[in-house]
Parts: C-alpha cells; structure tokens; sequence
C-alpha cells in the first residue's frame, strides 16, 4: 500500500507542474501469455507460459503521464517435477489456477507521446499501481482434480482457510507506438508482487498428517505430502518460504483506439 501511496503522490505533483500538450482517452485490448514465480518455481523456470488477455481503458493526462484502468485473466501452473532442488523434486507438489485481476496503473513516457504527431508519436514508459484479483488453485489426484484450499494442506482449521481474493502491487514497462492517429500498439511486460504467499496453496510447514487426515480426509492428506515413501513432510519441516510472497507476470501485446482530444495549434507543425 505504501508504494501506491508514494506512486499517487509523485503523479500528483507530475500533473500540476506538466504541461497539458495532449488529453483524452483511449481504449483497447491484448494477448500474451502469464507465468508465476514461487514456492514451485524457485528457479525463475518459464517454460509453462500460458494464454493470457485483457482490456482496458487509458486516460492521457499530458504527453507524459497517464492512468490506465485495467481487466485481466489468465493462468498459471508449476510442477516440482520440472525442478532441479532435489527436495523439491521429492516434495512432488503441482498445482494451477485461473488468475482474474483489475488493475489501475500509473504511467509515465519516458518520451513526449502525443498521438498523431511525427515526431513523438513513440515512447517506452513504466507504470505502477494497485492490483486486485482472485485465484484458486487446484491439483489432480488419481485423474480427479480437487480444490486446494478446501483441503487444508498445511493444516488449516475449517473457517480459515486462505482468502482467494487479494491484493497485490503491479510494476513494469512498456513500449507503445502510433500506427495512426486513432489506433497505435502496446506492448509491455509487467509483474504483480502479491501480498499473499497461497497463491500454489505452499507457504509453511508440513502439518501432522493424522491431523489432516482426520480434519479433511484420506484426499487431503493425499495432497498436503506427495513425497510418496519415505515422506517428506515430517510435522514442522519446511513446505515453502513464507517470507517470500508469490508472484505472477504478464507479457503481452495489444492495440488501442484514441478517441480523440482538442489539439493544441503547435502539434500541426510536428
């Protein structure tokens, strides 16, 4: 929340000392692909990129600051079994989820962009702000897939469980580029730092499995220790690193459609 709030502040202060050269709104859509770093990918691995899209709406405050309202889905997956850590690839967890967020981020041009413009009609920028979404994430057991969360793998009462919906800080760059004056391309490459660490239902320590057992059930305890013989998760030994929290990121390509502005009379001799 502190980096929105710092974020916020300095784009204040940016729009009252900024000349306003260019307003108006812009709407589009992009492809791409998301990817997640965590407890099950502790090696930054991304070879299981998956199908990913969105739409938003961007609001140009002036050639270099704008806000963007965003909606986005997606999914994510790791596999112990695509590790090197050889207790990773005993522990033998997986998991995947669908990822459905709405962002509203910050942007700033590192270059004068104004649409319609021969000379400033390009310019890489970056961008920060706040991120709400939802996930949950799931695992297969025996050709069945189950709900991890409702199974209580690290031994979760019933009634605190994780929440499924959180916030998180989005950050990144891009790069965007007039193909006319109404339409232009974007693209960028951002990543959402979660303030959870459930995102792959991993975080602490193994629980007592006979606790699990009879809390939950033969399946959940199934799920919560996968090591096969001999186990792994002895009561107390680490499961993951919860002083890390989870993160997914998003690569993508888009076009968008301005819908206009009142021109100032300078931009006719771009």
């Amino acid at each position: 929340m502190r980096y929105s709030l710092l974020i916020l502040g300095f784009f204040a202060l940016s729009i009252s000392g900024a000349s306003a050269q260019m307003r108006g709104w812009e709407a589009g859509g992009w492809l791409g692909g998301t990817n997640y770093f965590g407890d099950l990918n502790t090696s930054f691995r991304v070879n299981r990129l998956h199908l990913a899209g969105g739409a938003g709406v961007r609001y140009n405050f002036n050639d270099r600051l704008a806000i963007r309202f965003g909606m986005n889905a997606g999914k994510i997956s790791a596999y112990d079994s695509d590790s090197k850590n050889a207790f990773e690839k005993r522990r033998n967890l997986h998991f995947w989820s669908n990822i459905y967020d709405a962002t509203a981020q910050f942007e700033f041009n590192f270059f004068p962009y104004v649409h319609g413009s021969r000379d400033f009609f390009f310019t890489p920028y970056m961008f920060a702000g706040p991120t709400f979404f939802w996930f949950n994430p799931k695992a297969e057991l025996d050709g069945t897939t189950y709900d991890l969360r409702e199974m209580g793998t690290e031994g979760q009462f019933r009634g605190e469980e994780y929440n499924t919906a959180q916030g998180a800080f989005a950050y990144g760059m891009g790069f965007k580029v007039d193909l006319s004056y109404r339409w232009s391309l974007d693209f960028t490459l951002s990543a959402r730092k979660l303030f959870t660490d459930y995102l792959d239902d991993v975080k602490g320590s193994y629980a007592d499995i006979r606790d699990i057992r009879t809390q939950r059930g033969d399946i959940a305890a199934a799920l919560a220790d996968r090591s096969g013989e001999p186990p792994v998760g002895t009561p107390g030994k680490q499961r993951g690193n919860g002083k890390n929290n989870d993160t997914y990121v998003i690569i993508g390509a888009g076009v968008n459609y301005y819908f206009g502005s009142v021109r100032c009379p300078g931009l006719a001799k771009h």
